[in-house]
């Protein structure tokens, strides 16, 4: 069994900073590509950032500057840092991770954290 938990969400004022967290648990082989999401209200789902096992990265337009992903492969966890927060920014971040577990490769997913900006 797989679990991915996210931590370190909460509320904060606009300009503002947070740092998530996602760690990975259970019967794991292998990450690869491991990725943070968000959803506000009534929006769909959006890809924020991407970070490869080599460490090469990807960012939504929107976070461009301001989110920082990383990753500590010998924690199996991934980070997302978040400064310069705009109330847009207000959402539910979910981590996602392609891992081996077993023999096979699947995506997993967080619970989801709730980041709420103020204005």
């Amino acid at each position: 069994q797989v679990q991915l938990v996210e931590s370190g969400g909460g509320l904060v004022q606009a300009g503002g900073s947070l740092r998530l967290s996602c760690a990975a648990s259970g019967k794991i082989v292998r990450i690869g590509t491991m990725r943070w999401y968000r959803q506000a209200p009534g929006k769909q789902r959006e890809l924020v950032a991407t970070i490869l096992r080599g460490d090469s990265t990807n960012y939504a337009d929107s976070i461009k500057g301001r989110f920082t992903i990383s990753r500590d492969n010998s924690k199996n966890t991934v980070y997302l840092q978040m400064n310069s927060l705009k109330p847009e920014d207000t959402a539910v971040y979910y981590c996602n991770a392609n891992l081996l577990s077993g023999t096979a490769w699947l995506d997993y997913w967080g619970q989801g954290t709730q980041v709420t900006v103020s204005s």
